[in-house]
């Protein structure tokens, strides 16, 4: 899937050749490159140097010297690639922009990590991802420290307020979920809705848009019965509020959708 997602990026960018690079680099000139962080980040994405070169071919090295996770302070390098230097030219942007962006999004996961650090709520992230781009992303939140929640609508249950709706109620959307064999989540909005998807056996619960004080009183009411996560206006400012509600999850979809792509260069030398 990674080797499909680089491929589209690189037609994309080069599609019929890089006609800057052809018009003014010899063939056969030879170059090293290395990514260079420009500020303090952590890593994320170096997975897909590899396949980028591969499929451009012309490379003769390639060495990651940071890991997905690792941090990197400014001035450090994360990779050293060497080769044809048309290829390391044609390639400079798609790597880059696939390293800025992973890397923010798993500097991001970490910043929100460290605010809950010692609470015992684990962060989770959301389906709020990039098209197309939503495996990467979400293996740079894991590896900037949070917990990936579903994958997708196929690999979990999570019943929300419209389910509820056009199922007829709580206990009607439980029963039919309950067929499919996944894990299910619920959404609720009331406490009446509350006891009644604890009355149907829910064990896993979601609540939406509550201050930290409304949903330690929500915490209290489930007394344990059910896994309770909490969403909605999470932001680094209140994520330890949230989190010390007693909550075991809080989840955020501003660590993909709105994390900044961090500052990596491309130094490129001819050899």
């Amino acid at each position: 899937m990674i080797a499909g997602i680089v491929r589209r990026a690189l037609e994309e960018d080069i599609g019929t050749g890089d006609v800057t690079t052809f018009a003014c680099v010899p063939e056969l000139q030879q170059a090293s490159g290395r990514f260079l962080a420009r500020e303090d980040l952590v890593v994320a994405g170096v997975q897909v140097l590899r396949p980028i070169y591969e499929q451009r071919g012309g490379v003769d090295e390639l060495t990651l010297l940071k890991r997905d996770g690792e941090r990197c302070v400014e001035g450090e390098t994360i990779a050293t690639v060497r080769g044809r230097a048309r290829t390391l030219l044609e390639c400079e942007r798609v790597a880059l922009n696939f390293l800025q962006r992973l890397s923010g999004v798993a500097t991001t996961a970490r910043q929100y990590a460290e605010a809950v650090a010692g609470t015992g709520c684990r962060v989770l992230d959301t389906r709020k991802t990039t098209p197309g781009l939503r495996l990467l992303e979400k293996m740079a939140a894991r590896a900037g420290g949070a917990t990936n929640h579903r994958m997708g609508l196929f690999d979990a249950v999570l019943i929300k307020n419209n389910h509820i709706a056009a199922a007829g109620g709580v206990s009607q959307a439980m029963a039919r979920a309950r067929s499919t064999g996944l894990p299910i989540e619920i959404e609720v909005r009331t406490r009446e809705e509350l006891r009644e998807a604890l009355e149907n056996g829910a064990g896993h619960l979601l609540l939406d848009n509550l201050t930290p004080e409304e949903a330690a009183e929500w915490v209290r009411e489930i007394a344990g019965r059910a896994k309770v996560e909490l969403s909605g206006g999470i932001t680094l400012e209140n994520v330890r509020a949230y989190a010390g509600t007693g909550a075991d999850f809080v989840s955020s979809g501003a660590i993909t959708h709105s994390a900044r792509a961090v500052d990596i260069s491309f130094r490129l030398e001819l050899v």
